[in-house]
């Protein structure tokens, strides 16, 4: 298996480590470590997290206040996106 970040998913990580680093820069590394972390498990267990709340999806928590959505396709695990848990997700189409 390999894991791809989507475009998406990449700029969530791009606002998460921006708005934490505002604060605390260390702990902005800290989360981005925990990111990579949390999807290089994927690569040998690719179902570790749960049925997501969109289907033919997945869900893994890479944090108590974030969680990794993605979906698995042929030999690739594709990160769809980084949810806060405050956000509602899945977004609400208007």
């Amino acid at each position: 298996m390999k894991v791809v970040w989507t475009p998406e998913a990449l700029q969530d990580r791009i606002d998460i480590w921006d708005y934490i680093a505002t604060d605390n820069p260390l702990a902005a590394v800290r989360m981005d470590e925990l990111f990579s972390d949390c999807a290089s498990r994927l690569v040998e267990h690719p179902k570790l997290g749960r049925p997501g709340k969109v289907p033919g999806t997945r869900e893994l928590v890479a944090h108590e206040h974030y969680r990794l959505v993605y979906e698995i396709v042929s030999d690739t695990v594709w990160i769809l996106t980084l949810v806060h848990t405050a956000r509602r997700w899945p977004p609400v189409k208007s």
